[in-house]
This record gives C-alpha cells, structure tokens and sequence, in this order.
C-alpha cells in the first residue's frame, strides 16, 4: 500500500514537472510570438516606405530619362512657385476689421497723417490700398475712390503673379506624358516588326513603359491643380476683403470731409 502510496506521488509530482514545463514553453512561444509581431509592425512601416522609393525609382527609369526628366521638372517648379505663393498670400492676409476701427479711431482724433501712419507700419496689399486713398483724401472723395480703384488693380496683379505658370505646367505635364505614351508605342511596334513576330512579350513590354510616362504626367498635374484650386480660393478670399474694405473706407473719408 505505501509503495503505492510513492509511486503515486511521483507519477503526480513528474506529471506537475511536465505540465508546468509546457506552460512555461508556451509562455515563451507566445512572448517570441508577440516580440516578433512587434518587431515586424514596427519594420514593415520603415520597408514599405522603402519599397516605394525603389518602385518609383524602377519606374522613373523604365519611363525614360527624356520625359520623365521633363515631366519632374515641371513638378519641381510647379512646387516651388505654389510655395512661394502660398507664402505670400499668408503673408497678405490683414485683419480688416481691426485695421478699418484703428483707421476710423486715428480719423476722428488724430486726422488723416495718423490714419496713413498705420497703414504705413501695416502689411499687406488691404493696408497699401488705404493708404493710396487716404494719400488723395485731400483732392475730394472721387479721386480718393478712384485712386482705390486703380492701385487695387495693382494689387491684383501682384496676388495673381506667377499664377499662369502653374497653370501652364499642370497642361504640359500630361501633354508630355501623352506624348512620351505615343513615343513608347512607336518603338514597340518597331520592335514588333524587328522581331518579325507579335509577341506577347515586346507588345506587354513596349506599352508599359509607355504608359509610365502617361501615369506620372497625370499625377503631377492632379498634385498642381490641388495647390493652384488652393491658391484661387486664397486670393479671391483676400480680393473680397479688399472691395468690402474700401468701401467702408470711402465711407470714412465721405464722413470725416463732411465736418
């Protein structure tokens, strides 16, 4: 009975060993498992990246050097003019109602010097407008207003400057891709009638890279438009603010001649 007794308790005691050691074996898989799992989400962000550039960079120069050079070209300067642009307007944006309350304020206590010095120490094209006006305040209310008028032209000008190249290359990028697509075709047919045989493979081959051409064309244009589309909305955002502001100001200037 007691060897029984023994040989039961280390059955349990060896069968306990075995259990704990699996546990501890899947506790350790599953922390190589997780540890794995981590390594691989954060690497994979850092690979995909990778592979991009280097699909890019395969079709870049499958496209051809010619085009493709061309095509980059127009979305390199398309960029920095947006940018500069971008820059610009921002930089253009004025406050208009706290500069018409300064404006009226500086009239009614100081007069019209006062009213030009803080157009003069703001900037702006709104600020440079009311200090044409303001500046020919003297001469009566109309020529104030037509000075407005004319030196708002040329603020216009300068909001709108540089806007036609963009527009030129968000056209020329696809015609580009077009053509260098026409271009592809062309060869694969000559080579078609090289070989003496259609092939599925110089056909599939020969369009493909002409179709690359058409591809980064039509992106660069779709990238273009959204940056010119943005630039519109800037600047007829600001040229409403210069029309709704200067009339407010040929109110003032009506009303402080009229004391």
């Amino acid at each position: 009975m007691m060897k029984r007794v023994l040989v039961f308790m280390a059955f349990a005691a060896l069968l306990l060993i075995g259990t704990a050691q699996t546990s501890q074996a899947q506790t350790d898989q599953t922390a190589t498992t997780q540890q794995l799992t981590e390594q691989t989400q954060t690497t994979a962000p850092a690979q995909g990246e990778a592979v991009l550039h280097k699909e890019i960079k395969r079709l870049f120069i499958e496209g051809g050097a010619g085009f493709m050079g061309v095509i980059l070209l127009c979305l390199i300067l398309g960029l920095a003019i947006s940018i500069e642009r971008i820059i610009y307007l921002n930089l253009a944006t004025t406050n208009t109602e706290k500069l018409l309350a300064k404006l009226d304020k500086a009239l009614k206590e100081d007069g019209i010097d006062a009213a030009k010095e803080i157009c003069r120490n703001t900037r702006g094209p709104v600020a440079s407008i009311f200090y044409q006006g303001l500046d020919r305040a003297h001469e009566g209310v109309e020529m104030a207003e037509k000075s407005v008028v004319a030196y708002g032209g040329v603020q216009m000008g300068l909001l709108e400057k540089n806007l036609s190249w963009i527009s030129l290359f968000i056209a020329i990028a696809p015609m580009l891709g077009f053509l260098g697509t026409v271009i592809g075709m062309i060869a694969a047919f000559d080579a078609i009638e090289q070989a003496g045989t259609v092939s599925a493979t110089i056909v599939a081959g020969g369009i493909k890279v002409a179709l690359i051409t058409t591809v980064f064309g039509l992106v660069v244009a779709i990238i273009l438009q959204v940056f010119y589309n943005y630039l519109l909305s800037k600047i007829d955002g600001i040229s409403n603010q210069m029309e709704d502001s200067s009339i407010t100001l040929i109110d003032m200037l009506a009303k402080y001649n009229q004391k």
